[in-house]
């Protein structure tokens, strides 16, 4: 922060005056560093933000029937939340998973219709703020959550829907950086066209099970 201080009580040159080759270096450097602050602003905000934003609704992505145990346990200590599970165990067998640890059936919402991570996302984030929601709960294996994070900040995020990450463990290894890129600009292409573009970033040498069914 002193250093963009410092920079910042440098005066751009006058019209007609060339500058020095001083002033011209500390402008470029403070237009290298204004992104960089600009980015830890944000993710210092979204770090605040997982301490004072209280979640409507649990969110689980589907893959591993564990995610859905760990979704339960959560759905027992917090009864006001409805549970959201995005292409998870069958209905039936989910069902009995929660009904297990005393959720009611009528706060349980499965829906079926994603066929990967972006579309866990894309396919609810609609309908989850038309019944008000504007934060969740999002579960998903540890390995799994950079991936699930970066996409649920751009679909969630457009619609005013913030996320609180709740890790599922798992001894599954790492997933590699760039199926989160890919994720990534997945997301940021269906804001933009409406089409989640998965036959335009095919990577099917990165296929893990960690995925539900097929998922990449």
């Amino acid at each position: 922060m002193s250093v963009v201080l410092v920079l910042l009580k440098v005066r751009p040159p006058k019209r007609g005056l060339t500058s020095l080759p001083g002033q011209t270096l500390r402008w470029k450097l403070l237009a290298l560093l204004l992104p960089f602050l600009g980015l830890s602003c944000w993710l210092g905000y979204k770090h605040l933000q997982r301490y004072v934003v209280k979640p409507e609704a649990i969110f689980v992505l589907g893959g591993d029937e564990v995610r859905e145990r760990f979704a339960a346990q959560i759905a027992a200590r917090h009864p006001h939340l409805p549970i959201w599970v995005s292409s998870g165990s069958p209905q039936g067998y989910a069902r009995r998973i929660f009904a297990k640890v005393g959720v009611k059936r009528d706060r349980l919402r499965l829906d079926y219709q994603a066929q990967d991570t972006v579309t866990n996302f894309t396919t609810l984030a609609d309908r989850l703020k038309a019944q008000g929601i504007d934060s969740v709960y999002l579960i998903t294996s540890d390995n799994h959550m950079r991936r699930a994070c970066i996409v649920g900040e751009i679909v969630f995020g457009s619609r005013g829907i913030a996320i609180i990450p709740l890790s599922v463990p798992s001894d599954a290894p790492p997933e590699p950086l760039e199926k989160s890129l890919r994720d990534g600009a997945r997301a940021i292409f269906w804001l933009t066209t409406g089409k989640t573009g998965e036959t335009l970033f095919p990577y099917k040498h990165l296929l893990t099970n960690d995925d539900t069914n097929t998922r990449i």
